[in-house]
């Protein structure tokens, strides 16, 4: 990697709000640098910015060594990074277990979410729980919605519960990826096309990716329908194959 592009990674986590970043090894050469915190410069940035490019995947780690949720959670404080904090009541960080062996990524919170500060407690979360707890149930496998971990590619609602935006979408995205560095699940289960964007870096859709292993940095990871789809009535079909990826991903994780 030249310095340019350096330069230029290092404004961009900037703008986002990234004040340092952490790398636990950095190869030059044939040399392995130590473990560092890289300072980022103050660069001007003009007022007339209002959309962010972002740049293809960092190679630098930008979580802590010994990270940890409660550490993730402090950081993001009473986040203000992008537009999404304007209209949210509540911050939904994630729940559930801190040591699952499956985290199940979302989209982001509803209104339900916004107003208890958890993730899928509406009726696409209550859907997600007779999932999980049925599923497991009846393939016999001993765990509960408690079991596993369960958050957003968003921290915050975004209004209408629109799609997510891609600048919304980086900044929560260096939250989400230290969750998941700090929980280091067996597998991933990602719940509709925003989160398998958000971890894979595709533009495929659910119905192409589901049903198929794919990879987050080395933790594999199913891609599945998100809850609020299968409520639709006219989608009954869906709910047959999204209760056969969740019977895979809960038969690889827990056999």
């Amino acid at each position: 990697m030249t310095k340019d592009e350096i330069r230029k990674y290092l404004e961009f986590y900037q703008d986002l709000g990234v004040k340092t970043i952490y790398r636990r090894e950095l190869s030059l050469g044939s040399r392995a640098a130590e473990p560092a915190i890289a300072h980022v410069e103050t660069v001007p940035i003009s007022s007339k910015e209002t959309t962010f490019s972002a740049p293809p995947p960092l190679v630098l780690s930008l979580a802590p060594d010994h990270d940890n949720l409660s550490k993730i959670s402090e950081d993001i404080g009473d986040c203000k990074r992008c537009r999404l904090h304007e209209g949210r009541n509540r911050i939904v960080f994630g729940s559930g277990n801190a040591q699952a062996r499956l985290v199940f990524v979302g989209e982001g919170p509803g209104a339900d979410e916004d107003a208890q500060g958890l993730p899928f407690v509406g009726r696409a979360g209550q859907l997600l729980t007779q999932m999980i707890d049925g599923t497991a149930s009846k393939e016999g496998i001993p765990i509960r919605r408690e079991d596993v971990y369960i958050c957003n590619v968003v921290k915050c609602r975004p209004p209408e519960n629109r799609t997510p935006q891609p600048d919304e979408m980086e900044i929560c995205g260096e939250f989400l990826f230290r969750q998941l560095q700090a929980i280091r699940p067996k597998a991933i289960c990602a719940l509709g096309s925003t989160a398998a964007k958000a971890l894979l870096g595709t533009k495929e859709g659910v119905m192409r990716l589901r049903g198929n292993w794919q990879k987050w940095r080395d933790i594999p990871v199913i891609v599945t329908y998100h809850p609020s789809y299968l409520l639709r009535p006219y989608n009954q079909n869906a709910k047959k194959e999204a209760w056969e990826d969740l019977k895979k991903v809960l038969h690889y994780v827990y056999d």
